[in-house]
This record gives structure tokens, sequence and C-alpha cells, in this order.
């Protein structure tokens, strides 16, 4: 086991010695962090959250209860510190506002949106709802997936309701509660009911409360961070395993083999050492970001869980790589493709929230994917027992590519006395 940590610390210095390994390791996600802070308005001032007083414009042709209750969502006062809305009375000067950058989108409420939910007296069937247009500005995906998510929100209640209220009309009627006569009479107040209840909602919020009612906000910067370390810590990895390729065709590696050190030795004695150096990379930046942004990581035990195991999962990767490439130059290559890869698919780069379901669930192959499903968790207030499965997946996802790694490494003697 003292073999295993030597060689480990070895890989360690040399790894910090090497300046630029350093600017990639440290520097590039430091200051990519610094910049996306400086866009999303992070270090503006204001609000913490860095996500405020979102532009909205909002078009309300419906002019009845549900289309005024979704007006007055979006104006209550839950909402006010995040959304800035304003109503139009005419689409094409709301269409200019998103087209001229000066906001982020436009929610038109088409007329009979009401009557399509909620049947006018006299009307006994309903017809297929009318549909909301969201009219969205391209170059602002972080605040349309917000405004979206509160309108898909709304909806959901609205539509909830809307079911709730059919099978229970329906219910007193077979049960003889009431009589067929007066259904839609009942079924019109329950939709009153549901119109002035979705109007006062209070379910839309970005505050998570502890069990020791601490309230929690959400900062930008608390995603921005963690994607920008997981991204570069695949390149920590595979600069690892290129130093192990770099020993063998120098010769450094066969002469260690020759000493009473055994393959096995030398491999986890390799991993360990890429393990330490991609965990010192992580909690460096972690703690460069708490002291600088204060910024808040979560409970300090679960963030120390979730790296550990975001570290052996990108590890396993790395091992793979290394057991795949000929040259260290083709673990340049491959690393650097799959650093980028792995990136897009972690959310580092687009919002997962927009993506068909199929998508995401082709990320979770990524170190990235997992680690930021965590990070998001705790972010919002979550503990350890919140982040179990990403831990575990992490965990596993590292052993099973260091399995294949070993057995690539077996086949083509790699590691051999």
């Amino acid at each position: 086991m003292k073999k295993l940590f030597l060689i480990g610390l070895k890989d360690v210095r040399l790894a910090f010695r090497d300046r630029a390994a350093l600017i990639l390791m440290l520097l590039a996600p430091f200051l990519l962090t610094l910049g996306l802070g400086f866009v999303t308005g992070r270090f503006s001032g204001g609000s913490s959250s860095g996500i405020s007083h979102i532009p909205v414009a909002l078009v309300n042709q419906d002019g009845k209860q549900i289309g005024n209750a979704l007006v007055e969502l979006f104006q209550s006062k839950d909402l006010d510190e995040l959304i800035d809305p304003t109503v139009y009375n005419d689409t094409s000067s709301a269409y200019k506002l998103v087209d001229d950058n000066q906001a982020v989108a436009v929610i038109v409420i088409p007329i009979g949106f009401t009557d399509s939910i909620i049947p006018p007296k006299g009307q006994t069937t309903t017809s297929a709802p009318v549909q909301i247009e969201l009219y969205s500005n391209p170059t602002a995906p972080t605040s349309v997936g917000v405004v979206k998510t509160i309108l898909d929100e709304f909806l959901s209640q609205v539509e909830v309701g809307r079911v709730g209220g059919e099978v229970a009309v329906t219910q007193l009627v077979s049960s003889g509660r009431i009589n067929i006569q007066d259904a839609q009479t009942v079924a019109l107040s329950m939709g009153f009911s549901q119109a002035n209840a979705a109007s006062q909602s209070t379910s839309i919020t970005l505050r998570n409360v502890t069990p020791s009612g601490e309230a929690v906000k959400f900062d930008v910067l608390a995603l921005l961070a963690p994607s920008m370390a997981l991204m570069f810590l695949m390149y920590t990895v595979s600069y690892g395993g290129r130093t192990l390729l770099s020993e063998r065709n120098s010769g450094t590696l066969p002469r260690l083999l020759v000493s009473p050190t055994s393959p096995v030795q030398v491999l986890g004695g390799k991993m360990i050492g890429i393990f330490l150096t991609g965990a010192a990379q992580m909690f460096i930046l972690i703690e460069g970001t708490t002291v600088l942004f204060q910024l808040q990581w979560g409970d300090p035990l679960a963030v120390t869980a979730l790296v550990l195991a975001a570290v052996f999962g990108a590890v396993g990767w790395g091992m793979l790589i290394t057991a795949v490439a000929k040259t260290p130059g083709q673990v340049n290559a491959i690393g650097s493709a799959i650093m980028l890869t792995f990136g897009i698919l972690g959310g580092s780069f687009i919002n997962m929230n927009n993506m068909p379901v199929w998508f995401r669930y082709v990320t979770k192959i990524t170190p990235n994917a997992w680690g930021m499903d965590g990070f998001n968790t705790l972010a919002l207030g979550g503990g350890l027992h919140d982040i179990l499965t990403p831990v575990l997946a992490l965990l596993a996802m590292g052993l099973v590519l260091f399995g294949i790694a070993v057995i690539l490494f077996n086949r083509r003697g790699l590691i051999e006395k």
C-alpha cells in the first residue's frame, strides 16, 4: 500500500510542477467561471442569483378567468425580483421587443383560452384547449428556461384542475348526488375556483427551505463553477494517463517494473496519482470560488463525497483513454475531444432542460452529468442523503471503466515486467 501512495504522490508533484498543466487545470476553469459570471450578471450587484428582473411581455387576448390568472401570476409578489412583466395589447409591438433584445420572451394568451378549458354556459362539451404561444429570444436560453418553467407549472395546475373537475362531476352524477342537468353549473363553479386558485398560487419559487428553516437562494454561479470544474477535470485525468505512456516510451516505467514492484501496484499507483491530482484540482477550485466569490457549495460533507465520487468516475474514463491510445499525443487528442464532448453533454454550454428526454438519458454516460445533478441539488439546500444516487452512479462508473481498462492493459501488454 505504501508503494501505491509513493507512486501516486510522485505523479501529483509532477503534475503541479507543469506550468502548462496548471493553466488548464486551475486557471482556465477559474477564468471561464469568472467570465460567465460577468455575462450572467452575477458580479453586477443586486440579486444574488445573477438572474433577476427578466423582461417578459404579456399579451392577454383572452381577457377571461384563466388568462387573467396567468397575467396575475407573472405580476405576483413571489416573482417580483425574478420577472419584470409588461402587458401589451398589440402582439407585433411585443414581438419587436424580443427581436430588438429588449425582452426575453412574449407570452400570447389567445382568444378562447379560458373557454376551451371552462365551457361557457350553454355549451355542453369543450373543444381542444387553445394553446398559449411563447415567443422567445434564442440569445437568452437560461432566462427563457426560467420563463418556460413558470408557464409550464401554471398550465400543469390548470390541467390537473380541469381533469380533476371532470372526474369529480362524473362521479357526482353517477352517484346520484347531483342531477345531470346541474352538471354544467357544478363544472363551471369548479372551473372558476381552479382559475382563482391558479392566480393565487405560491408554489413557483426559487427558494428551497431547509429543515432548519433557513432560506437558500439560487445562485447562478453554483451552476457555472461546478460545470467548468467538471469539464476541466477530464483534462486532468487524461493528462495523468498521458504520463503513463510517456514513462513507458522514455524507459522510466520499465525500470520501475524491474524493481520489487508488481504491475498491479504500478497501475494502482498511477490511478491513485490521477485521483489525487483530480481531487486537489476540484478542492482548490471550490476553495477559490468560496473565498473570492462567497459561493455556497452546500453541506461540506456532501460536497466532499460528491467531489471524490466525481473524480473517481472521471479517473475511470482517464484510464480507459490511456488503455485505448497508443501514444501520448493520442491521449491528448482523445482527452481533449472527450473533455469538450462531456462538457456539452454535462450541461456546461447548453440548458439540458430544453433537450429531449432521450438526450438527457444519453448524458448519463458522463461523470459531468451525474456531478452536475449532485451539485445542483446541494446548491438548492440538499444534503448527503439527497445525492446518494449520483454518488453511487459515479462510483459504479469508475469501477466498471477501470475494470475494462485493466483488461485492455493486459491484452496490449502495456504493464509488463
